[in-house]
């Protein structure tokens, strides 16, 4: 009884937690200068937008490089970031296409302008100086042109124990531009831990070879459309035209940096074909029609789950309700985007929870026709369903990942955001019903002096 009334008190402090998360004027979270919203993300299908259609310049008959056009399409939704749109999605459409949408974007000319950025990638001098990711710095490449090997005014600004830099405004030298990469891979160190391993071409390897010998224990910063990727320091002379970058990285995130190594610019160009302003009401009118069918749906189940089966079909639905409100608390949490797709999602992992429900109670029914006490048949019912339902709702999520990956790796993002709403559901219909709706149930038949069955249960 006691384990129950722990477990009771979880779930009602959790479910306040979550019906705060989705309140309309939630205020959201602030903890020193970071401040975190919960409001919710719409794609561009129900807030409208722009849409773009970017197609390779290259003339038609020569052949497009699939990988060239898959880098291309995630070195755009990294540049794109910096347009203050968490959400734009860009996906491969073709051989020689990608679209992109931007939600709640309506500026044609900063949308492309965002697009057209070079790309320029410079390894740049920053002395004695660590500079920290992220900052945006001024070079000597597109500033001021100077001689990258020759001391200029502006970098010899390096620091002292004496000398105070003001970052941002100092033109530190730039050594040698991406240009000079002549390959780029990922492999490990002698700790297992991810490095990047490069080469420079022998124009490249002649300049750095010099620079590196020059500047050891100095940093060296890493420059990508003018903003620091990374800061290592130079621990020996690179004379060979191999080197490589170590820092505290994962599997991902140094692939993520080979990619922008090696196409600091695009790895193929692309022309702006069209641009459409998308507006949002096609996905009101979806949305609310959604909603509508939802609700009527919702409506429905509840008198027959009631009617039918009369008590436990009433806690059902209370869990379901709980159910609902935990995973778009969680939605908006993460956050996760949400479009038409992905309200398909929803749907259906609500029915699959549901399903869930409806199968215990089934078990149950069956359990006290042989003649258990209720206490004795919930526990019966739930160890015989809890298999398939179990099973069922791992096959589900299997099948999400696999649709998530499809869609993540050739750019389905209608098929991504399905899978990802659909998993996440199943995931928390599977947490819902091992405690929520047991406990619940539990509760129930203790609360309500039970000795008509056949008025309570239905059978």
């Amino acid at each position: 009884m006691r384990h129950r009334v722990l477990v009771l008190v979880i779930i009602l402090v959790v479910l306040a937690a979550a019906i705060w998360v989705v309140l309309p004027n939630n205020p959201g979270i602030t903890v020193g200068e970071n401040h975190r919203s919960f409001d919710t993300v719409l794609g561009l299908d129900l807030q409208g937008g722009m849409q773009v259609l970017l197609e390779a310049d290259v003339p038609a008959d020569q052949e497009v490089n699939a990988q060239s056009m898959q880098d291309a399409r995630t070195i755009l939704e990294n540049r794109s970031n910096g347009l203050g749109v968490s959400e734009v999605v860009f996906q491969v459409a073709g051989n020689r296409r990608i679209v992109g949408e931007f939600p709640g974007l309506t500026d044609t000319e900063q949308v492309v302008a965002a697009l057209k950025q070079t790309g320029q990638l410079e390894f740049v001098d920053f002395g004695d100086t660590f500079v920290n990711v992220g900052t945006v710095v001024k070079t000597s490449l597109g500033g001021s042109q100077v001689n990258p090997t020759a001391e200029t005014p502006a970098a010899t600004g390096t620091p002292t124990s004496e000398t105070t830099i003001d970052i941002q405004n100092t033109v530190w030298n730039t050594i040698i531009t991406g240009s000079d990469l002549k390959a780029v891979v990922v492999t490990t160190n002698n700790m297992n831990q991810p490095i990047i391993s490069f080469e420079l071409s022998p124009e490249g390897q002649k300049v750095f070879a010099e620079f590196t010998t020059n500047n050891v224990g100095k940093f060296i910063g890493i420059v990508l459309d003018k903003t620091v990727i990374s800061s290592p320091s130079i621990d020996e002379p690179i004379t060979e035209g191999k080197g490589a970058i170590s820092g505290n990285f994962t599997i991902d995130s140094a692939n993520a940096l080979a990619v922008q190594l090696r196409y600091g610019s695009l790895p193929v160009a692309l022309k702006v074909i069209e641009t459409r302003i998308v507006g949002p009401t096609l996905g009101a009118d979806s949305l609310q029609k959604s909603l509508l069918a939802g609700i009527v749906g919702l409506i429905i189940v509840i008198l027959f789950m009631t009617l039918y089966y009369r008590l436990p079909g009433a806690v059902s639905i209370l869990a379901i309700l709980n159910y609902a409100v935990l995973t778009f608390a969680l939605y908006k949490v993460i956050p996760v985007t949400l479009t038409l797709p992905g309200i398909a999602g929803l749907l259906l992992s609500t029915g699959g929870a549901l399903d869930a429900n409806i199968l215990i109670i089934e078990r149950l029914k069956e359990e006290l026709r042989l003649g258990r006490n209720i206490q004795t048949a919930l526990e019966l019912a739930w160890k015989r369903a809890w298999p398939s339902i179990r099973d069922s709702n791992l096959a589900t999520i299997i099948t999400s990942i696999i649709l998530f990956w499809f869609g993540s790796s050739f750019g389905a993002s209608a098929v991504k955001g399905f899978a990802l709403t659909l998993a996440l559901g199943v995931a928390v219909s599977l947490i819902n019903i091992t405690f929520v709706t047991r406990t619940l149930l539990s509760f129930a038949f203790d609360i309500f002096k039970i000795e008509n069955k056949a008025k309570w249960f239905g059978i």
